[in-house]
């Protein structure tokens, strides 16, 4: 006998669903508050002491080698390859993929309105990058990273896509950790390259971060809700 939505309880929930619920909650929360916390200082312009504690850790580590793979890490996070990459996610799942066409719609959503989020608040705050270099991206405002914005929400749609499929466990688990690897090694060569502060890599990994659940909790309340029209 299949269970009707109408007669769902709580209690039907299974415990893993609750404990993504509950951490998907409390990471919208914490990622909200380090990024009000972090901004309210970038406008009065105050100096953050763990940008320079950040900076000479880099520095000490920072050989040629080093510096020479940070800066095609650094690509993946390019608005070139990232817009590339989206095109082509968003073809396969609207043409080729087992989900719905929702998907395609909120991972758009997803990567074009971390764009427009991204681009507001670096105007907004108008913080200067510790240096310009244009061969890593590095021009104009610095707070938040766009690197960083971008690569979570494209690296970790693709990570959830990678849970929601059906492929085995051992699978979603393996390309997920490779894909959440991903978006933080584009996010930390930023620093690398000194093209941003430490502050501005978290902020981007905050905002990013938060964009990414609203776009995947709003697309689960769709599908939950389509679904629940077709029982």
């Amino acid at each position: 006998m299949s269970l009707s939505f109408k007669s769902l309880q709580l209690s039907d929930v299974p415990k893993s669903s609750w404990i993504l619920i509950i951490a998907g909650l409390l990471t919208l929360f914490t990622t909200a508050f380090l990024f009000l916390e972090m901004g309210e200082e970038v406008l009065e312009q105050e100096t953050f002491k763990i940008d320079q504690t950040a900076q000479d850790i880099v520095s000490a580590l920072n050989a040629d080698i080093l510096q020479s793979m940070m800066g095609l890490i650094t690509e993946a996070g390019s608005v070139t390859w990232l817009t590339i990459g989206a095109a082509i996610t968003t073809i396969y799942l609207l043409f080729f993929s087992p989900f719905s066409r929702w998907t395609a719609v909120y991972f758009t959503l997803n990567m074009i309105g971390i764009s427009i989020i991204t681009t507001v608040l670096k105007n907004f705050f108008s913080r200067q990058r510790p240096e310009v270099l244009a061969a890593y991206d590095g021009t104009g405002y610095s707070f938040p990273s766009g690197h960083a914005t971008g690569a979570i929400t494209f690296y970790g749609f693709l990570a959830y896509l990678v849970i929601r499929s059906t492929m085995a466990t051992v699978w979603k688990w393996v390309f997920g950790a490779l894909l959440s690897l991903a978006a933080m090694l584009v996010a930390v060569s930023r620093m690398f390259l000194d093209v941003h502060y430490f502050t501005d890599v978290l902020a981007g990994v905050s905002v990013g971060l938060f964009w990414l659940l609203i776009c995947i909790i709003a697309l689960e309340l769709t599908l939950w809700n389509k679904y629940r029209r077709q029982t």
